[in-house]
């Protein structure tokens, strides 16, 4: 049956960001740049020979596990509320342990694509992708530049992952080019702390224009209408985590009540660590877009970075970033 997936929230993952595939990656890498058909074939036998073999988890399996826990309040005959697509360059001949394991632990993923060596950035379009999870970085670089949905190269799987309250979806995000666009960023960068919140205390009453991830942040919205409970008691809970504080605090909730969204809960931390913060939270996964954040919070929650744009001039880590008249 086709349906309008304008409402569902559709998640491309790659069989790496769902499952530990390091093991086997590491094969496959360990011939690739000596003699790739030697690794490809290597790498088929491996993968041969361990048809039937359990994998962890990897650090998008719980967020993708409890979102598609919420399809059981679908109503009637219409679109899930939510779709999950493993998306993969294995072929599929090699992708049956990806299969294997996917029945083993009960996902109820119907779609896939197995592309055998080739990208899989061409296909989120033909799947109505609104987030996709890699851990391919040109394959998370061309998404971003493409704007064709949000992205997220994700980290390690956490060794020991914080037990999160059963029945619900927790994600948490960081608020400047993330969610928002990098302008902010961009003059606390150059004019510092100082500049930035006079700049953004003078702006308040003007919406933050989207950030990569602002289109995510409605989707999930319509997905908390869907639900059949009232929003503050909704199993999908929302949280901006940002180095924000006052005065630059109101320009994001104005930006927010602007778009016409809730957020469960926002932290407005002035330079504090996020990391004790994204621990009490107990995220399924948290996306941000700078390493100095993520590192510390992906020892125990999923993390994603959110890749800049090739053109921002945030992207180069060379830059002199002095106050420009």
């Amino acid at each position: 049956m086709a349906y309008d997936l304008s409402d569902t929230l559709v998640v491309g993952i790659t069989a790496t960001a769902l499952f530990d595939l390091s093991e086997a990656d590491f094969v496959f890498r360990s011939k690739f740049e000596s003699n790739r058909e030697e690794a490809i074939e290597e790498y088929r036998e491996y993968m041969a020979a361990r048809e039937s073999d359990g994998l962890k988890p990897g650090t998008g399996f719980y967020l993708v596990k409890a979102l598609l826990s919420l399809n059981q309040f679908q109503s009637g005959d219409k679109a899930p509320l939510v779709e999950v697509v493993v998306m993969s360059r294995n072929s599929p001949e090699t992708g049956v342990r990806v299969f294997h394991n996917i029945r083993e632990y009960g996902l109820d993923i119907t779609r896939s694509a197995f592309t055998g060596g080739e990208s899989v950035v061409d296909y989120l379009d033909a799947y109505d992708v609104d987030l996709f999870l890699t851990t391919n970085t040109k394959d998370a670089q061309r998404v971003i530049d493409s704007d064709s949905c949000a992205v997220a190269l994700v980290k390690e799987p956490p060794a020991n992952m914080e037990a999160i309250p059963d029945g619900q979806v927790r994600i948490a995000f960081d608020g400047d080019a993330v969610l928002f666009s990098d302008e902010s960023e961009i003059v606390y960068k150059a004019e510092g702390l100082k500049g930035f919140h006079s700049s953004e205390d003078r702006e308040q009453d003007n919406p933050l224009s989207d950030g990569p991830y602002a289109t995510l942040l409605r989707k999930l919205s319509r997905l908390q209408d869907r639900l059949p409970h009232k929003v503050d008691f909704s199993p999908v809970r929302v949280a901006i985590i940002t180095a924000r504080n006052s005065p630059a605090e109101m320009r994001v909730i104005k930006t927010l009540r602007h778009w016409g969204v809730y957020v469960d809960e926002i932290f407005f931390l002035g330079g504090l660590d996020k990391s004790k913060i994204i621990k009490a939270f107990k995220a399924h996964i948290f996306f941000d877009d700078q390493d100095v954040h993520l590192e510390p919070a992906a020892r125990y929650t999923p993390a994603g970075k959110v890749p800049y744009r090739s053109g921002s001039p945030l992207r180069d880590s060379r830059k002199s970033w002095k106050t420009e008249k």
